[in-house]
């Protein structure tokens, strides 16, 4: 991953009192698991955020701080909590060489030559400056992976595998057939849908494919509060990619990199970070070859049409809730290493349509804290039973509801040019359109 160095300032959030560890853990739990339910509610995101940074979380921070921003960019404390949690990430600042006290000037008349030995003990202490690009932040590769991961461990999901193949990974494995064909290698690939599905697992599992690196970009890694460092930032992430080709360069969020900018002020400095974006995609002083983009979003419709145009992110593919096959897959990985007994997973998996694999997994948690009560309150292990996972779906609603809200406007009333078609189809066939 890429990280870069942000800047001081202060925040406007309110002190709150500093509970006990554990009782963090639970309540931060709780939190992010409301901000999952509903993305869009600034308030809360930035309550969490400030709470985040308290306890030292600050790369968490800045994500939920950024994702207001895009929501709601005029936001003060939103603001105010940006620049608390970059102040937190910057590094220590080098001091500088304490000034040697000046030594008396001699008299005119015993001045008698110049020595050398003298000045050159005074400016013994003064380093060089360092020039402006070398004492820029640097984002630097702290985690390339070969990921292991193929399309074939990815459970259910077999209309996007196909659309995967077709759109992405069968010309990039077909070079000659793909030129013979007219089909373009250029441009990137766009993930979209509800949040908790898999985006971020089928894009490692693409890099298995092609046997590619993997570089994830977060909106912590690209943006600054300083003027123009953003924009350096993007740049030097691009160098990277194209250092280690062949990779797949994946954008997690990049409705938070990539806002509209008719939604932005003339002077924001989001403009900057859209443009020059724009620029690093289309190879303006540099060649992509073997650098294979992908971005992920649950908000297609708040990214900049720019981004959406021909080399660019052309090509979309909508990432649903797991289908039944899926869900099954999902259940079975996160109770592999629970004591389970007679659990019906069928059942289980007609109970949780709609479900991401997100809240799959809290499913299985929240039944295995119920057997674990159980089994402390007697003394003697209790195992999972179909019982406690009924339990747990009752307890653990769908996070993908208020996400569908939002999506049904969309498609609606402005899905003029038929890119939404995928997500108009799935609305009507479950009747939520």
């Amino acid at each position: 991953m890429f990280r870069s160095r942000s800047g001081p300032c202060h925040s406007s959030v309110p002190d709150r009192e500093i509970l006990p560890t554990m009782s963090d853990d639970v309540l931060l739990t709780s939190l992010l698991t409301a901000v999952d339910a509903v993305p869009d509610d600034v308030p809360l995101r930035l309550h969490v955020a400030a709470l985040l940074a308290d306890h030292g979380r600050a790369a968490d921070a800045l994500q939920h701080c950024s994702h207001a921003l895009t929501r709601d960019p005029g936001n003060a404390d939103a603001l105010a909590l940006l620049q608390r949690v970059t102040a937190a990430m910057a590094p220590p600042t080098t001091p500088l060489p304490v000034a040697r006290p000046a030594r008396p000037q001699p008299e005119p008349q015993r001045l008698r030559g110049f020595d050398w030995a003298q000045a050159e003990e005074e400016v013994a202490g003064i380093e060089e400056p360092l020039p402006a690009e070398a004492d820029a932040s640097t984002p630097v590769v702290e985690d390339v992976e070969r990921p292991a991961v193929r399309l074939a461990d990815v459970g259910g999901m077999q209309q996007v595998k196909e659309r995967l193949e077709l759109a992405f990974l069968g010309p990039m494995r077909n070079p000659q057939l793909a030129k013979a064909f007219g089909k373009s290698l250029s441009g990137g690939l766009l993930l979209y849908g509800p949040p908790g599905c898999g985006k971020t697992f089928l894009a490692k599992a693409v890099a298995g494919e092609l046997g590619a690196s993997f570089f994830s970009v977060g909106v912590s890694d690209v943006l600054d509060m300083y003027t123009g460092q953003s924009e350096r930032n993007l740049a030097r992430i691009f160098t990277e990619a194209r250092r280690h080709a062949p990779c797949v360069l994946f954008f997690d969020e990049l409705d938070a990199l990539g806002q509209k900018r008719s939604h932005l002020s003339h002077s924001s400095s989001m403009r900057n970070t859209v443009n020059q974006m724009l620029t690093e995609l289309d190879s303006v002083t540099a060649d992509n070859e073997g650098v294979f983009v992908l971005g992920a979003t649950n908000h297609p419709w708040d990214i900049d049409s720019a981004l959406r145009r021909p080399g660019r992110f052309d090509r979309m593919v909508l990432v649903l809730p797991p289908d039944a096959a899926a869900r099954t897959a999902v259940l079975r990985y996160h109770l592999r290493d629970r004591p389970v007994s007679d659990v019906n997973l069928d059942r289980i998996v007609k109970l949780t349509e709609h479900f991401s694999g997100a809240d799959l997994a809290h499913v299985c948690t929240t039944a295995a804290e119920r057997a674990l009560a159980l089994s402390m309150r007697d003394g003697r292990l209790h195992a999972l039973t179909t019982k406690d996972l009924e339990a747990a779906v009752k307890e653990v609603r769908p996070s993908t509801g208020p996400w569908f809200a939002t999506a049904r406007n969309v498609v609606a009333f402005a899905n003029t040019d038929g890119e939404y078609d995928d997500l108009s189809a799935y609305l009507r066939k479950n009747k939520k359109l």
